[in-house]
């Protein structure tokens, strides 16, 4: 029906109540985790499964998103689904089991209903009281996926009895192209904690970060003024980023829109909003051009000078709320370079996992940069 991960198999066949998967960078968790509920889905009768997210936007761009590629890539399964319901998220399949993706406001939200599977995306982004109520109301099995940055709340259940322990990194998932496990490995010589957390999936602490004015917000608050929207090419090895940024009261509202590999400008244009104004990476000037012949409103990123350094002090400036899995992985993992001689930071970023990042730099620097165009240099 679909190409499988052994990471797939391992948790498939887990019978204990609570399986936490703890992974670094491309470790094919989540898709792999999708793949094995669908399995369940058909395979068994008249189940009720929970997929729960932080909020709704984390979900659409992360376990929606990988569930809706699955079913794509497979006729096989998309014969026995009776249907989708898109607005209330919810799968319902020819066995009579259905799967829905929800997040909850707080943990008396939480309490309503039970189900026979749940699945935790991104854990560590969902409060304990929320997972405590809907853990104890799941009859058969639960599962939770993360990258640990550092130690939280489900870390006290490893080890416990009725709980299997399963810690992956990008080796364990056989569909991830060479360069982009090279890029990965790369880290070892780059940053070492950076490495030990996305490169093996081991629990760290992650020190040096770039950005420490943020935290997780779940809706655009009402009023909110929109600045503009960010546009960071990529398509076989990095995904292409898109987020829409606003203003309220004097902070910034990012939510993220798109974080995919393989995309060519028609399929960017079509997947976007047509009404939102972009500001994309100059350095493409080709791609930037066919998409205003599509249609779409996008200028160039402002050329200039430490551009880099530049961009991260106008964010500095603004306390950020963001919204979206990838989005808050990014900025979880944002970190200054470290001189190998001296140990300290430098004023420069590491290169990793920051795709949609560089694209909120470009806008910032479009739209909320004080100083005249034409004085800092993207690259």
């Amino acid at each position: 029906m679909f190409k499988c991960s052994t990471l797939y198999e391992a948790n498939l066949n887990a019978t204990e109540d609570l399986i936490i998967n703890q992974g670094g960078t491309s470790s094919g968790k989540t898709y792999s985790l999708m793949q094995m509920l669908f399995t369940l889905a058909i395979s068994e009768k008249n189940r009720s499964i929970l997929v729960v997210g932080q909020s709704i936007p984390n979900l659409k761009v992360g376990a929606i998103t990988d569930a809706q590629n699955i079913v794509d890539s497979s006729p096989e399964l998309q014969s026995t689904i009776k249907s989708y319901n898109k607005t209330d998220r919810l799968y319902e399949f020819h066995s009579g089991s259905t799967m829905q993706f929800k997040s909850f406001n707080d943990f008396q939200d939480a309490k309503s209903g039970k189900r026979d599977y749940t699945f935790f995306n991104e854990i560590n982004g969902i409060p304990k009281p929320i997972f405590d109520e809907i853990h104890l109301r799941t009859r058969i099995r639960t599962w939770v996926d993360y990258n640990p940055n550092e130690e939280f709340y489900i870390h006290s259940f490893i080890d416990k009895p009725g709980v299997k322990f399963i810690r992956s990194w990008h080796e364990h998932n056989p569909f991830l192209s060479q360069k982009i496990r090279d890029k990965i490995e790369a880290l070892k010589d780059i940053d070492e904690e950076l490495y030990k957390v996305y490169g093996r999936g081991m629990t760290g602490k992650i020190e040096g970060l770039v950005f420490r004015n943020w935290e997780q917000a779940k809706e655009i608050p009402e009023g909110a003024d929109y600045i503009g929207s960010s546009l960071d090419f990529g398509f076989t090895n990095d995904p292409t980023a898109s987020a829409d940024i606003y203003k309220s009261d004097g902070e910034l509202w990012i939510i993220e829109q798109l974080y995919q590999t393989g995309l060519t400008n028609p399929d960017i244009y079509n997947a976007l909003a047509k009404d939102n104004k972009y500001v994309g990476d100059s350095a493409e000037p080709k791609s930037i051009e066919e998409l205003k012949r599509l249609g779409m409103r996008i200028e160039g990123a402002v050329k200039g000078k430490d551009s880099i350094k530049a961009g991260i002090d106008i964010l500095k400036r603004y306390k950020l709320n963001l919204i979206g899995t990838n989005l808050v992985k990014e900025f979880k993992a944002y970190k200054w370079k470290v001189d190998r001689k001296t140990n300290q930071p430098i004023n420069e970023p590491v290169d990793f996992l920051n795709h949609l990042i560089d694209g909120i730099r470009y806008v910032a620097l479009n739209k909320l940069n004080n100083k005249k165009r034409g004085v800092y240099d993207i690259r």
